[in-house]
């Protein structure tokens, strides 16, 4: 038990070495990527729901492009779409490894993932609600700010807490290409080491924090879902 504590991936804060410097880089890399993917992809989301319906052929193609382009980016495994992206990377970033290189990748990877969900969470929202807000004299920007928005919103709440734990699944992969965290310091220290005891640390430590999230975004999604407070 005294080697394991010892353990320098436990004893320092070298972000080549120690556990908790690697946590927070990949906490780092998750928040950051779901800020993005919010930014776009949940506008993204409203836009295909909204063009899906309409009856414009202009928009129609719209959102068949749209859509077509949000299948194309959700097929790429991640790792081949990180490696795809490298030339665009150095261009936008100005390096292709590190944290901010592989929150350029995670972002392109979670925005189509994420709008996709949003269209779907829309399409629960009762139609009845939408028509008579309409039949009210509403515009569409006000049937989406006060009605689908609001009724949609502990499903998206969900679709956010997805889309994070998924991003958190990514950033492991990022280690394999330089992309830092603790997916980086499992390979390194863990894999190409032979040194079992910071494998199960990095394990136990990406459980624990999918768990905390899944946790928060149960509670939240609870607590905005007025049909369960009214049961």
């Amino acid at each position: 038990m005294t080697e394991i504590l010892t353990n320098p991936v436990f004893t320092t804060w070298d972000p080549n070495f120690s556990l908790w410097s690697n946590t927070l880089i990949t906490l780092y890399m998750t928040a950051g990527t779901m800020l993005l993917s919010t930014l776009v992809g949940v506008p993204l989301g409203v836009a295909l729901f909204e063009t899906s319906r309409s009856p414009h052929g202009l928009t129609r193609w719209f959102n068949r492009v749209v859509g077509f382009a949000v299948n194309v980016g959700r097929s790429f495994p991640f790792i081949i779409l990180i490696i795809a992206l490298i030339p665009v990377t150095r261009f936008v970033v100005g390096r292709v490894t590190g944290p901010n290189a592989a929150m350029f990748a995670l972002t392109i990877s979670a925005i189509p993932f994420l709008a996709r969900l949003i269209e779907i969470n829309l399409q629960e929202v009762a139609a009845g609600k939408i028509e008579a807000v309409r039949m009210m004299g509403a515009t569409r920007f006000q049937v989406i700010r006060q009605v689908l928005l609001p009724e949609a919103l502990p499903g998206i709440i969900g679709s956010l807490t997805t889309t994070a734990i998924a991003v958190i699944g990514y950033t492991a992969m990022a280690g394999a290409v330089g992309g830092k965290g603790l997916g980086d310091l499992a390979i390194r220290m863990g894999y190409q080491s032979y040194d079992n005891v910071v494998m199960i640390a990095t394990v136990v430590v990406l459980v624990l924090i999918v768990i905390a999230l899944q946790s928060a975004g149960t509670a939240l999604a609870r607590a905005v879902d007025h049909r369960a407070v009214s049961r």
